[in-house]
């Protein structure tokens, strides 16, 4: 597949281009600065933008692609406030290109608390919508965003990113987020976001990922 990744050198969006390219796809990774991208490899092209908010200048970079997967997201509070106008320009922009397929980041706590889930799991999950209220907050117009499109879209909702090596042994639930889950490794997102791609059953569909 020709792939597009947005946030490419963050923590996903890089094991996603890496991830991709080893399984043999073709990918454009978008970065601000392209020295930061420390990840190589036959069908990589790097294309530089420095204004992720006009989807003009985005348009190149997903022209004649098969799917665009965005990693783009606030990594705390002083980031609050970019996933949803980053992801309108992109959404703009495959919507003048013709490209339909989009997965990308968001948050478990976007959620529910899923049905059942033990006593701790529900306090640590209310405690962390206070705290990082905004970050939420940005995450929830992102989804808004994308349901309002026209795009088939899958939303990847995470409990905490943690630094593991890829496994691909992870639960990922359509519609919900996993009972127990709190932490999933950067790899194994980037592995399951990738997975999302061909599956029918997550479009248009929040995919609660979790160990």
């Amino acid at each position: 597949m020709k792939l597009t990744v947005f946030g490419a050198t963050g923590g996903v969006g890089r094991e996603i281009v890496r991830q991709g390219l080893a399984a043999g796809h073709q990918v454009t990774a978008v970065v601000r600065d392209p020295a930061r991208l420390d990840v190589t490899g036959d069908g990589l092209d790097v294309f530089t933008a420095t204004a992720f908010d006009d989807p003009e200048k985005l348009r190149p970079a997903v022209a004649g692609r098969d799917a665009v997967l965005s990693g783009v997201g606030p990594r705390g509070r002083k980031d609050a406030g970019l996933a949803a106008p980053v992801t309108r320009s992109i959404l703009r922009a495959m919507d003048a290109e013709g490209v339909r397929r989009l997965v990308v980041v968001s948050a478990a706590p976007v959620g529910e608390v899923p049905p059942g889930e033990p006593l701790l799991g529900r306090l640590a999950m209310g405690v962390v919508k206070i705290v990082l209220k905004p970050v939420y907050t940005d995450l929830a117009h992102m989804e808004e965003e994308l349901a309002r499109s026209g795009t088939d879209w899958t939303s990847a909702r995470p409990p905490q990113l943690v630094d593991r090596p890829v496994t691909g042994v992870y639960r990922a639930v359509v519609g919900a987020n996993p009972r127990g889950g709190s932490k999933i490794g950067r790899p194994d997102l980037a592995h399951a976001m990738l997975a999302m791609l061909d599956d029918p059953a997550t479009v248009r569909q929040p995919v609660g990922v979790a160990y």
